[in-house]
């Protein structure tokens, strides 16, 4: 398959293209502008800060404390909520877990797509929607969370940008870790990452003009939302499934156990359990059993799961049934 070329874009020109676009978007602010800016032009700087692994994160410490005295956490952040915010960093800036499939229905779109809120979808206050424009515009990225470590996982060119403005954005700034490709290209990343055993997450920012503009391939031991996730900071929702054990099928080896990047599956007197507080329902378990005993199944207490040819019919009958 042939990719059609990004425009060439100068990096002036590409943060033109993306204030442009933010100055569409009713109350999107001065410090949003400011901050999509940092984020998008220095990720590997953010994301090292945010990860603790640079030396500017000893700066930000006792702030972050001072802040946290001040606005404490408004309810058990384990708990995603629509109307009450968490008081982290997850309430602008989150993770929707995918299963494969799920991950490379959005690297096979078309056609622009517009849904403003994908409510019980991504349960966030904020940034919740799916606006992609021109999406067939994919860039693989080195993933700066993987860059931040010392002894990374590899491979490092895992993070795909989807749709602009952030996909000429990523390639104007940053040409020596990323390149174009096409959606092929990008499913074959996908299903090497699945491979791997790695969870892949579509990412939303309230910065990011408060919508989908990534899939982040994730591992435990580099993801810094997986990090936050195990520190009680609900960066990631559930993919709304649940892994479900055919016990008569399971021959106890343990190899699921050993790929699952959440610690839900363990071994116990010879019978697998799952920790349904812990699955993600990423379904990354379920390609590991050579013996067919894993599969996922809809967990509705677990959120809304992100089908988007579902989503794409709902958003139809709401147009249509407008006056």
């Amino acid at each position: 398959m042939q990719v059609r070329e990004l425009p060439t874009n100068s990096r002036r020109h590409a943060r033109q293209q993306f204030y442009q676009e933010a100055d569409t978007i009713e109350g999107f602010s001065w410090f949003d502008r400011l901050h999509g800016y940092v984020y998008i032009t220095f990720p590997y700087l953010y994301i090292a800060v945010g990860t603790a692994n640079h030396w500017l994160a000893k700066l930000f410490v006792p702030l972050l404390n001072a802040w946290s005295k001040f606005h404490p956490k408004k309810h058990d952040t384990r708990q995603h909520s629509l109307t009450v915010k968490s008081g982290t960093i997850a309430d602008t800036y989150h993770g929707k877990a995918l299963p494969l499939e799920s991950a490379k229905t959005l690297v096979q779109v078309k056609e622009d797509i517009r849904i403003e809120d994908l409510e019980q979808v991504i349960p966030y206050v904020d940034a919740r929607a799916l606006i992609m424009h021109h999406p067939d515009h994919i860039v693989v990225l080195d993933c700066p969370c993987r860059e931040a470590q010392e002894n990374p996982c590899l491979p490092l060119d895992v993070c795909l940008i989807v749709g602009e403005p952030f996909a000429s954005y990523v390639l104007a700034h940053h040409p020596e870790r990323s390149r174009q490709i096409n959606a092929a290209e990008a499913e074959k990343i996908l299903e090497e990452e699945d491979q791997r055993g790695h969870v892949h997450h579509a990412f939303f920012k309230d910065a990011m003009l408060g919508r989908f503009y990534a899939i982040c391939n994730c591992c435990a031991c580099c993801c810094g939302a997986m990090r936050a996730h195990r520190n009680a900071v609900p960066m990631l929702a559930s993919s709304g499934y649940l892994v479900s054990v055919a016990q008569q099928q399971c021959q106890a080896c343990g190899t699921c156990a050993t790929y699952c990047q959440f610690g839900a599956l363990a071994l116990l007197d010879g019978v697998l359990q799952v920790n349904e507080a812990e699955c993600m329902g990423c379904g990354v378990c379920v390609s590991k059993c050579e013996q067919g005993a894993l599969s996922l199944q809809l967990a509705p207490e677990k959120g809304a799961p992100f089908e988007l040819s579902q989503l794409m019919e709902q958003a139809a009958k709401k147009v249509s049934a407008l006056p």
